[in-house]
């Protein structure tokens, strides 16, 4: 009991992890708390002016295994990606020098790496900005630490996953006026090359492989971002309003199934071919 209460307080307060909270958190297993893998492999870089955000994150990530490298700001983690690439990127917006935001599209310019942004504010542009830009997921400070794991393990999970699945199917899958390449990760509609993120990429090839029934946010989530159980997360609604709009010249439209998710098919109006 005295190993959740300490989770709970450094969840919520941030407060300075001295050595005796760490040994409590590591005995969080016996409570089911502490989810670990085979993580040793993974390298995940952590932008943050906060220390004591840094280091809680930090602690949490490393009991599971993972390698971790921590940042005071997004101007040094992408000098550090440029010289080694990482696994996940946890991202805050608000920093000195050069603003989350932008340190966002930098990496996903060059990269698609994962990225989870931080911000310590609730609000609409906020969410809708980092959603737009590229990345997979946001959380609202103060948050869980063990819930960012639990997604971060979820997306790692998942990128393995799919990394084996294009290897492994390499034939072009054809859809309305789109050509879609898994080896490759490309999308063509006619002769324009569509810029999809991994996970914009993830759900299109789902929603297509789907495309005679609707499906449920669960399910997307489930499978796409690889949560395995009920999470609180916009990600899905947020994916697929940058996915249509990237689909905004092509046939193809994602329907909202209102109260349950979404179904792919023909834009009204247009006939095959019409790009």
């Amino acid at each position: 009991m005295s190993c959740i209460l300490s989770c709970i307080f450094c969840t919520f307060n941030y407060g300075k992890i001295s050595e005796n909270l760490r040994q409590l958190c590591g005995n969080c297993t016996k409570h089911g708390i502490v989810l670990r893998g085979d993580n040793v492999q993974k390298l995940i870089y952590i932008a943050d002016d906060e220390v004591n955000i840094r280091n809680l994150v930090k602690a949490f990530l490393e009991k599971e295994g993972y390698r971790v490298e921590a940042f005071e700001t997004g101007d040094l983690l992408l000098k550090a990606f440029d010289e080694k690439a990482c696994d996940l990127v946890i991202l805050d917006i608000t920093m000195p020098g050069t603003s989350g935001l932008i340190i966002c599209t930098k990496l996903r310019a060059k990269s698609g790496v994962p990225i989870i942004m931080l911000t310590a504010k609730d609000t609409e542009d906020d969410y809708i900005s980092g959603i737009s830009l590229g990345s997979d997921d946001y959380f609202t400070k103060p948050f869980s630490p063990v819930m960012l794991t639990m997604r971060v393990k979820a997306i790692l999970r998942r990128v393995e996953l799919d990394t084996r699945e294009s290897k492994e199917n390499t034939g072009a899958v054809i859809y309305e006026d789109l050509t879609i390449s898994p080896g490759g990760m490309t999308v063509h509609c006619r002769d324009e090359i569509l810029n999809l993120t991994k996970t914009e990429f993830n759900l299109l090839i789902y929603l297509i492989e789907n495309k005679h029934k609707a499906v449920s946010r669960e399910e997307l989530l489930n499978n796409i971002w690889g949560y395995a159980i009920a999470v609180e997360s916009r990600a899905t609604d947020d994916t697929v309003k940058r996915l249509r709009r990237k689909l905004a010249n092509s046939n193809v439209s994602i329907n909202t199934v209102w109260g349950f998710g979404f179904k792919i098919g023909r834009a009204a109006g247009k006939s095959l071919g019409e790009c």
